[in-house]
């Protein structure tokens, strides 16, 4: 898979100083809090757990219910409670949160043949702080990268982008320190 140029600039936006004064301002205006939390439909509650606490390194923290009547009156779902797995990156208010849920009747499964291959959210991106320590928790977990990752991210090739398939095909982005050559 070849990572686009768009990929590139976001990532560069993202490390770059003027990222964390957005921050800074994000934090002084009308949200409550800057932490974006990501909810996901999964065909099997249990595998995706998994995945992303033992091949990603997320933590698992309580979850929580919500009742048919709720879902439904909220637009949720269509008269289907849920039970929402919650995990998190972090800890405290502003960890990262990935609510995992699944439900009963038939879902259409994305194309995530790439992160360009459909509109709408297409991909999670961590960051980790080594790339070796990503690796060896992947492959612990029976999981490998997608094409040649990790390969080294242009304009700040001290850093490399591994990519990932959850059990459900969801691409995650590992981006973080190369991993040293072994000789």
């Amino acid at each position: 898979m070849k990572p686009s140029a768009s990929l590139f600039a976001a990532l560069a936006l993202l490390l770059s100083p003027r990222a964390l004064q957005a921050q800074d301002t994000a934090a002084a205006s009308d949200f409550t809090s800057t932490t974006i939390a990501l909810g996901c439909v999964v065909s099997d509650i249990e595998a995706a757990v998994k995945f992303y606490t033992e091949a990603i390194g997320f933590t698992e923290v309580p979850g929580f219910s919500v009742d048919a009547d709720f879902a439904t009156a909220a637009g949720l779902t269509d008269n289907k409670p849920l039970d929402i797995r919650v995990l998190v990156l972090g800890e405290g208010k502003t960890a990262t949160q990935l609510k995992l849920m699944q439900t009963t009747g038939e879902h259409k499964k994305s194309d995530n043949t790439h992160i360009d291959t459909e509109l709408g959210f297409s991909y999670l991106t961590i960051m980790v702080k080594s790339t070796d320590a990503a690796l060896a928790r992947l492959a612990k977990a029976g999981v490998k990268p997608v094409a040649k990752g990790p390969v080294a991210i242009p304009r700040n090739d001290a850093l490399a982008l591994t990519i990932v398939r959850d059990p459900d095909g969801n691409l995650v982005e590992l981006v973080g320190p190369k991993a040293v050559a072994k000789e």
